[in-house]
């Protein structure tokens, strides 16, 4: 299965959620905002939105700054 990582192929071997795939990428989720197929996911949906082949993932790190 393949999905779109930000702009580039991302293989996947198995399905998940999205807090499985962020914690396989080592990625706090407190700290992201993650747009599946155009649409923001909100961060109490992550473990029960699944991953599907073709989908297309945009995630945005937040950073401080001033």
């Amino acid at each position: 299965m393949e999905i779109q990582l930000n702009g580039n192929a991302y293989p996947l071997d198995k399905e998940c959620n999205i807090d499985d795939f962020l914690s396989k990428l080592s990625i706090d989720k407190t700290k992201v905002a993650v747009e599946l197929n155009k649409s923001v996911v909100p961060k109490d949906k992550y473990s029960v939105t699944k991953l599907a082949h073709k989908d297309v993932v945009e995630i945005v790190t937040f950073i401080g700054g001033g």
